[in-house]
């Protein structure tokens, strides 16, 4: 199999897929009537990346903007909740953090076929490769100092004073995830995975207690951030269908993996940080990145690292398989989306070996 450029392959736009098109007109009449200034749609285009949600930019005279919808189709249950990113947007944009304006909501199916939201376009890049080849050593220093410190302060938000109080059910959050994912997961196999069957069996009686309660992004790692256009800072945090509130410690150990992430032979899963001497590229090392994180969030370490590795291998693995159940059900956005089933056993081999260092047997 011939490994793909993630750059080249998941940045940009291309024509709007046959199975996800649009009708223009329909949309263009519902924006303009909406959105203050909207002066009316001169190209529709699909972006190349992402996995869960279809997302489209919008280019008019004057502006760009971005659709993001639930896929037509088969779902998962409580998959694709456009609507909850659309909230938590809307509250962390007035809190003045960094995530795209947000325009409106839509729930009314007849508009694009399935329930969307609209929010500003964010120009700056996004790097698909965690060691940034395409940046230099001081820009990628500065971005990982940067991307430490949003995440942080993402953890250490107010959440009464954000209107997000009642966003979800922070007692228990890991435990639930769990089901929820081996639930997911089982949905989405056809295959015996001897390493995910023994997770799901291990994982929900070795919990820790929960860390107290934070807003959790879900899924946070470089390319899910566009830079500014100089590459030194984090100008917006996309993709917020898994937030919630829950665990940060749980928050953050899944966006250390990219230092632990075994390598995709195909270059279509998640990328990894292995293999790369990160003090030449001006990355910091794990047990330094935890660190200035601590430090961040006045914590004295993270108890019980080894567990949630365990768990959130077990999780992305889940994840992954349910993307491939999407191919499965047609439903899939991405056209290398088939080939991220064999990335599932490899990340069910890390997480049970996590879980044996945390005492699984």
């Amino acid at each position: 199999m011939k490994k793909i450029d993630r750059q080249s392959e998941f940045s940009g736009t291309k024509n709007v897929s046959e199975q996800l098109s649009v009708d223009v007109k329909i949309l263009n009449e519902y924006l303009a009537a909406r959105i203050e200034g909207f002066s009316g749609i001169l190209e529709l285009s699909q972006f190349k990346g992402g996995q869960s949600n279809p997302t489209y930019l919008i280019t008019t005279k004057s502006d760009r903007y971005v659709v993001r919808r639930k896929p037509p189709g088969k779902l998962l249950a409580s998959a694709h909740a456009v609507d909850r990113e659309f909230r938590v947007i809307s509250a962390l944009y007035k809190q003045n953090f960094p995530v795209p304006r947000p325009y409106l909501f839509c729930a009314d199916e007849t508009i694009v076929g399935t329930a969307f939201y609209v929010m500003a376009f964010a120009d700056g890049p996004v790097m698909w490769e965690p060691h940034m080849p395409q940046a230099s050593r001081e820009q990628r220093t500065a971005i990982y100092q940067d991307m430490n410190a949003t995440i942080a302060r993402l953890h250490s938000i107010n959440i009464a004073d954000a209107g997000l109080s009642d966003f979800g059910r922070p007692e228990n959050y890991v435990a639930r995830q769990i089901k929820r994912w081996s639930s997911q997961y089982t949905a989405s196999t056809s295959r015996v995975s001897t390493e995910m069957d023994k997770l799901m069996a291990w994982l929900p009686d070795a919990c820790p207690a929960d860390d107290r309660p934070a807003l959790v992004h879900g899924d946070f790692r470089l390319d899910n951030l566009i830079l500014s256009p100089d590459k030194t800072r984090i100008a917006a945090v996309l993709d917020w269908e898994l937030s919630t509130l829950g665990d940060p410690l749980a928050d953050f150990t899944y966006h250390l993996m990219q230092w632990q992430m075994p390598k995709s032979k195909s270059g279509a899963g998640t990328g990894s940080l292995l293999g790369h001497d990160l003090k030449n590229l001006g990355i910091p090392d794990l047990d330094t990145y935890v660190r200035q994180y601590c430090e961040r969030t006045n914590r004295s370490g993270i108890e019980n690292l080894n567990f949630y590795f365990a768990y959130n291998f077990f999780r992305l693995a889940a994840i992954l398989q349910g993307i491939v159940g999407r191919v499965r059900d047609g439903t899939a956005t991405n056209p290398r989306a088939a080939a991220m089933e064999s990335q599932v056993q490899p990340l069910a081999e890390t997480a049970w070996r996590y879980a044996l260092l945390a005492g699984a047997r």
